[in-house]
Order: structure tokens, then C-alpha cells, then sequence
């Protein structure tokens, strides 16, 4: 199994690498691309020193996989021809997720329907990773009407120029912002771009993602991205309106009951997700299980999950594995 990861030195790319030794995938040979100033550099995987390539090379070596993760453009430019010579791409960033012919999956809610033809699958956004896992078996027994949610997100979600600006902020280094206000001792109500309508191009993603992936475009979706000063994780609360009534064990068997969740629901101990506690970890956790009074069937929850892991690397390697699983490959 011949496995290229394109931008394995960025935020994301180093993650991957992290988390295909730890799910031990039977990889024989892994082809690290990066850009040109990268290219003779060496990385270290499995006990063993492996040179940085090309993208070009990488594609001579006709791998069976290749995960992208080295932004839209590179995207854009290079999967198809990768699927063209019959490698399978998977793709970490926005530039096929809402392509009506490319898969977006997260395995555990439609990984099944993926097929040997699929030559180019799309990884959701971080943030509507975490939620619509966390919704996965509640969609199925109760419904989604309706789904109001406010997101906190990691500044490592927008790459390492960010993370760099808050940590410089912590010095009192105002230079060289990424953002267009101060984020450390801060908050604000921007990610991505503004569109006309008001929303952001990331709260677009949150409404549009998650029809694709439940395939369902009845599913309402109203949402507010968040920037927060953390590092390694995204926070979203979310409000869910179904269609049939519950009661709240039922909610909580759900998610239970939900492969990759994990239920941090004790607030009398002050248990609860954070990003804290999320960092580094591959599951979702879910907390703040509550009933919402103020409508028929609604209820509130707290979301938190690793924005570099299962919002985007863990994901990945998850598709990689549910491929070679099923001889998909």
C-alpha cells in the first residue's frame, strides 16, 4: 500500500503523519510532498528517514492514495490528474467538497456508499465534522428540522500564520496579523470571508455540509464561526429541532451509542467538553445535554472535538482506512 500525503509539512499534513503511525495503516511506502523550498527534506516515519518530494514525483510513483492537504489551489490543480491515473485522492480542503460528483464523507455516517469509482473524496469542514457525528443517530431515529449553532473556533484552524499571531500577541507583539483584529484576550464573529448576504463563506459551509453528508436538503441550518484564542480545538453550541418528539434518555442513548462520540455530561463534577481536555484526542465529546423548553422537540448540546484531528487529519486517515478495509483500493 503506496500512501502520498501532499503538504505533509503544514499544521494539518504533520497531524496525518501522526495519526496514520498511530492507526498503523499497512502502509509500504509513504511519499511526503511538500512545496519546492521543502523538496530534499527529510521527515521521520516508522523508524526511518524518508526525503521530501515533489508533487510531480509523487505522481510518477503512482501511489494507491494520495491525502491532499496543501490548500484549495493545489486542490484544484492537481487531484483530478492524480484521479486521472487511477490514484484516489482524498481531499482536505473546500475546493470539491459541494462538487455534486465527489463523495464528502465522514465514515462513520456514509463511508459505506462510498465505491471503487470514487477517485476523488472530499473531508468536510472541521466544524461540521464534529456536529453532524455527534447528530449521526439522532438524525436517523428523530429527525433534523432545524439546527441553530454557534461555533468557537481554534485559531490553528485558520494554520500555523495564526497561532503564530496570538502567540506573538502573548509577547506583546502586534506584527505580522493574519486576522484583522487583535485575537489573544479576544473574540470575534469572523471566519472566512463575508458574504452578501451577512453570513460568513465558513457558516455557508456549516449549512451546505451538512445536507450534503446527511443527504437530506430539507435539514434548516442557521449558524454564527466564532474565533477564539485556543489552540487545538473547536467548541460548538448547538441547538436541534426534530421532527419526532423524545425524551431526553433517548437523546443520550443516541449519542451513546454513537461510534467516535464520547459523553463528558456531569456538570454537578464540572465535567464537560473543552478544548483543553479535546486537544490531541481523535473523538468527539459532547456535553451540556439538556432539553430546550422553548420549542416542541428541541434539545441543546455542547460540542467539542480536535479541529487538526477528527475535523480534519483523523477523518482523513479514517477514509484511507475504511478504503483499504474494503478493498476499495
Amino acid at each position: 500500500m503506496k500512501i502520498a500525503i501532499v503538504g505533509c509539512t503544514g499544521l494539518v499534513g504533520s497531524v496525518i503523519l501522526k495519526v496514520l503511525r498511530e492507526l498503523k495503516l499497512p502502509i509500504t511506502s509513504l511519499f511526503p510532498v511538500a512545496s519546492e523550498k521543502s523538496i530534499g527534506k527529510e521527515i521521520w516515519f516508522n523508524n526511518q528517514s524518508i526525503k521530501i518530494i515533489g508533487i510531480e514525483e509523487a505522481l510518477q510513483e503512482k501511489p494507491a492514495m494520495a491525502i491532499f492537504s496543501a490548500g484549495g489551489t493545489i486542490s484544484r490543480k492537481w487531484a483530478k490528474t492524480f484521479a486521472e491515473n487511477g490514484i484516489t485522492v482524498i481531499d482536505n480542503s473546500s475546493a470539491w467538497r459541494m462538487d455534486q460528483d465527489v463523495p464528502l464523507v465522514v465514515p462513520e455516517i456514509n463511508g459505506h456508499l462510498l465505491t471503487p469509482n470514487d477517485k476523488i473524496i472530499a473531508n468536510p469542514n472541521c466544524s461540521t465534522i464534529q456536529m453532524v457525528l455527534a447528530l449521526k443517530n439522532i438524525y436517523e431515529k428523530f429527525g433534523l428540522k432545524r439546527i441553530v449553532v454557534s461555533t468557537y473556533q481554534s485559531v490553528s484552524g485558520t494554520g500555523a500564520a495564526a497561532v503564530e499571531q496570538m502567540n506573538n500577541e502573548r509577547k506583546d507583539n502586534f506584527n505580522n496579523k493574519v486576522y484583522p483584529h487583535q485575537i489573544d484576550l479576544n473574540c470575534f464573529p469572523h471566519g472566512g470571508d463575508f458574504l452578501p448576504n451577512g453570513y460568513t463563506s465558513e457558516e455557508l459551509k456549516l449549512v451546505n455540509e451538512t445536507r450534503k453528508i446527511f443527504n437530506d436538503e430539507t435539514i434548516q441550518v442557521s449558524a454564527t464561526v466564532v474565533r477564539i484564542p485556543v489552540i487545538g480545538g473547536h467548541s460548538e453550541a448547538v441547538n436541534v429541532e426534530t421532527h419526532k418528539p423524545f425524551n431526553m434518555e433517548e437523546i443520550k442513548d443516541a449519542l451513546i451509542n454513537t461510534n467516535g462520540i464520547v459523553i463528558q455530561d456531569l456538570p454537578d463534577e464540572n465535567l464537560y467538553p473543552m478544548p483543553l481536555t479535546a486537544h490531541e484526542k481523535n473523538e468527539v465529546f459532547v456535553g451540556r445535554i439538556r432539553r430546550d423548553d422553548t420549542i416542541e422537540n428541541g434539545f441543546n448540546i455542547w460540542i467539542v472535538a480536535d479541529n487538526l484531528r477528527k475535523g480534519a487529519a483523523t477523518n482523513a486517515v479514517q477514509i484511507a482506512a475504511h478504503l483499504i478495509e474494503n478493498n476499495l483500493v
